[in-house]
């Protein structure tokens, strides 16, 4: 039977697979800790701006994003008009590979990077090439040694998802100048808000002083926005330009994008949720090292948590007995990560409950 055939390579794609969601039991308060969420849910102030716009579905949204693009404006001293908002960053990765990539290019990604990045580029013919990390970390030589004359694009997610790891803003700079002047460097900075490191910048600096060196953010982290679908993109005004033209007129609705303003405004909030998630992050590091288990330094809102290959503690048996006691963490397998588990920093009680199932689970109880 004669019936639509995806384009050559679409089913050579793994699907994206998302960190699970429990499904509530009657009685049982589950920890959702797989998905990197703020535990405190979004500003109160987005909140009720969102309620607020509630009474004006019927119009259509601002097609440019324009009040919120001067807002992250104002936040980070950029211009607006080199700033281009999205559903998500999801939504701009992928307008910057349906932008930049064709059949015959490539892309380099690390061996742990975000897995958005190999469906971009596949999904727009490109071949994916992937540059191995050092202790869970991007590595500038080993990437810098697979540019080819077909290389067009590479992905750095600074910080990573899910090892939590960075480079610091020298090896940065030291990447963008080894790379070739017609090759895009994609600085994925979803993390950034909860870095706290001298050495460590964001991206902005990159962008503003090369024409070849893009930013993307989002609100999905710290900001708690998430459901709503909200990202932005600091670029070269050619690159802005270039994408825009193929964005989506109305791609972030009304609600979504008054809420991300309220909440970027809401500094208190921000740092509240920085603060706590510093405290408890280096507090689990510790905790869980002195279980016998290596967790990766994190500068995120995560920790990467590695488990033995041995049989009765082995990270699947981890994952299925803190799932029994309501505590829902990230296997990895897809990440190519099969010993670990990604724990999100959550609330002081689910932090407290994850160290006692884990020491519970090392003692074989």
């Amino acid at each position: 039977m004669s019936r639509p055939v995806p384009n050559p390579g679409i089913l050579d794609i793994a699907p994206y697979t998302p960190g699970k969601s429990p499904v509530p039991e009657p009685g049982r308060k589950v920890f959702k800790l797989s998905a990197n969420e703020t535990p405190f849910g979004p500003s109160p102030k987005a909140m009720e701006v969102y309620r607020q716009v509630a009474a004006h579905l019927e119009d259509y949204p601002e097609g440019t994003s324009r009040v919120l693009r001067e807002a992250v404006g104002r936040a980070f001293g950029l211009d607006p008009d080199r700033i281009i908002c999205g559903a998500g960053s999801d939504e701009l990765l992928n307008l910057l590979a349906h932008t930049y990539l064709s059949h015959g290019d490539e892309a380099i990604s690390t061996t742990h990077g975000f897995l958005v990045y190999p469906i971009a580029t596949m999904a727009n013919g490109a071949t994916n090439v992937v540059a191995p990390e050092k202790n869970f970390t991007a590595d500038v030589d080993a990437i810098l040694k697979l540019v080819s004359p077909r290389t067009k694009l590479v992905w750095l997610a600074n910080p990573n998802n899910p090892t939590g790891t960075y480079l610091p803003f020298d090896e940065v700079k030291r990447l963008r100048a080894g790379l070739p002047p017609h090759v895009l460097l994609v600085l994925d900075a979803a993390y950034s808000d909860y870095v706290s490191r001298n050495d460590y910048e964001i991206g902005i600096e990159l962008v503003a002083t090369t024409e070849n060196t893009v930013m993307t953010h989002t609100f999905s982290k710290i900001h708690g926005l998430a459901a709503l679908r909200v990202g932005w993109m600091f670029g070269p005004a050619h690159i802005v330009d270039a994408v825009n033209r193929i964005r989506g007129p109305f791609n972030v609705s009304t609600p979504a994008m008054l809420a991300a303003v309220a909440a970027l405004e809401d500094t208190a909030h921000q740092q509240m949720s920085k603060t706590h998630t510093e405290k408890w992050r280096n507090w689990l590091t510790e905790e869980i090292g002195k279980l016998g288990l290596k967790v990766t330094p994190s500068v995120a809102n995560f920790v990467l948590i590695h488990f033995p290959p041995d049989k009765g503690r082995t990270s699947a048996e981890a994952d299925a007995f803190l799932t029994q006691r309501g505590l829902v963490l990230r296997a990895l397998n897809n990440y190519g990560l099969p010993h670990a588990l990604r724990m999100t920093i959550g609330t002081e009680e689910a932090n407290r409950l994850v160290l006692q199932a884990l020491r519970d689970f090392m003692a074989g109880k």
